[in-house]
């Protein structure tokens, strides 16, 4: 069975994250975006913890499905089209660790998943005396990195642990402000469990293979929702038995493991090097010329994930290892939708009209990768006409920096279908 996974997502029990990440709202968006394998996130958390209980079942080994009165509830609010689509959950949570090693402090984001309850318990009760779980659904913890996975590992047969978006300058593993050069420096005499890495939003796989000591580990990207609509903005793609273990070993193996959709990694937060207050923004080779100093103020620039690869790569652009999986670049259809209506991706329009094309196409990543531009034009043809430049990787870049998320756009000024926010008409 192929299928969509997101497995780092995040209720409202985390910071900065909206009151509506539930499990009703998140399991409705995932069968709107075409998500049937949903991270949990924040089972760490004390009362999200006792929702999971009270609201899942289990369904196929070590994944859980929603209560049946909750799905019917959520089925009544969807197109017939949508409503119907299978969604599962597999417990996961993001972790973050700050700890010394080698005379600095390093702050690292770790994904951590359980195939059960009792294991996700067993788990709970080992980080306790590392840091108040109840004040955050994404746990700060004073542990090593390695005691981490020790724990992790000792949770249960199946307990894994996941290098969260392992670029990114504050909390990737290989982060320019508290990560390491190697994966080894940071997990130990542990790192054989590490099979897998998070690119995050602001790399890609291509990135990650000019690293070779990269090779061996399988790519994963997903979205790191702090809002149920940014559910499936990135997801890992797996052709296997909808079932936890099969899961596992087809990121061990690689068997069953088919590539990852991505942001364009321009449009990450940290792409490029720079500094938001200034409003600079540089490339890695002029960060070098710069010292890393901000020409403006004088401060040290945010070194961003361009430049952390460029500083680890021992190749070229554009080699590929052999037997890497692939990978497809996306834009999340709400994006599109808003630049074609001339108006942001969360407005009231655009919600109305993925309500009319998820209802008459499908799923949004079905849109995206699967429905013909033919299908979409009879619904509007400047959004078939952007869906297809999409498909080609014809898009104008404007990469982000230092938390500055970055545009990706289809349409260029004054092109047929990008329209006035005020005289824009539906897409219908």
């Amino acid at each position: 069975m192929r299928f969509h996974a997101d497995l780092h997502i995040h209720s409202k029990y985390s910071r900065a994250c909206s009151k509506d990440s539930d499990l009703t709202h998140l399991t409705r968006w995932a069968r709107r975006k075409g998500v049937t394998v949903m991270g949990t996130g924040d089972f760490t958390h004390p009362a999200w913890f006792a929702h999971l209980r009270e609201s899942l079942v289990p369904a196929e080994p070590g994944l859980f499905r929603l209560r049946e009165d909750l799905d019917r509830e959520i089925a009544r609010t969807l197109p017939p089209g949508v409503a119907s689509a299978q969604v599962r959950f597999m417990l996961s949570v993001e972790v973050s660790t700050v700890y010394r090693r080698g005379g600095r402090t390093r702050k690292i984001h770790h994904l951590v998943y359980m195939p059960g309850f009792d294991a996700a318990e067993a788990f709970n009760r080992a980080l306790a005396p590392a840091g108040d779980l109840g004040s955050d659904g994404r746990p700060v913890l004073g542990l090593d990195s390695r005691e981490l996975l020790e724990a992790t590992l000792g949770s249960g047969d199946g307990a894994y642990l996941v290098p969260a978006h392992v670029w990114t300058p504050w909390f990737g593993v290989f982060g320019s402000k508290s990560g390491f050069d190697t994966v080894e420096e940071c997990y130990g005499d542990l790192t054989g469990h590490i099979f897998a890495l998070e690119t995050g939003l602001s790399s890609d796989p291509a990135m990650n293979w000019r690293v070779s000591g990269l090779d061996r580990y399988r790519m994963v990207s997903y979205s790191d929702a702090h809002s149920p609509p940014r559910v499936g903005r990135e997801t890992t793609v797996f052709d296997v038995d909808l079932d936890y273990f099969a899961i596992l070993r087809a990121l061990r193996t690689g068997t069953g493991y088919e590539g990852t959709v991505e942001f364009f990694p321009e449009e990450g937060r940290y792409h490029l090097d720079g500094h938001r207050k200034c409003g600079v923004r540089l490339d890695p080779e002029e960060t070098r010329k710069l010292g890393g100093i901000c020409p403006v103020c004088g401060r040290r620039l945010t070194v961003g994930v361009l430049s952390r690869v460029e500083d680890l790569a021992d190749r070229e652009e554009g080699v590929r290892p052999d037997g890497a999986a692939g990978f497809r670049s996306l834009v999340p259809l709400p994006e599109i939708v808003g630049e074609v209506l001339g108006v942001g991706p969360a407005s009231k329009k655009v919600l109305r009209e993925m309500d009319e094309l998820t209802a008459a196409l499908g799923p949004e990543l079905a849109i995206l990768e699967e429905v013909p531009v033919d299908d979409i034009a009879a619904y509007s043809p400047p959004l078939a006409e952007a869906v297809d430049r999409l498909r080609r990787g014809e898009v104008i870049r404007e990469a982000g920096y230092d938390g500055e998320y970055g545009v990706i756009r289809l349409l260029g000024p004054g092109e047929p279908g990008r329209t006035d926010p005020a005289t824009a008409p539906a897409l219908f």
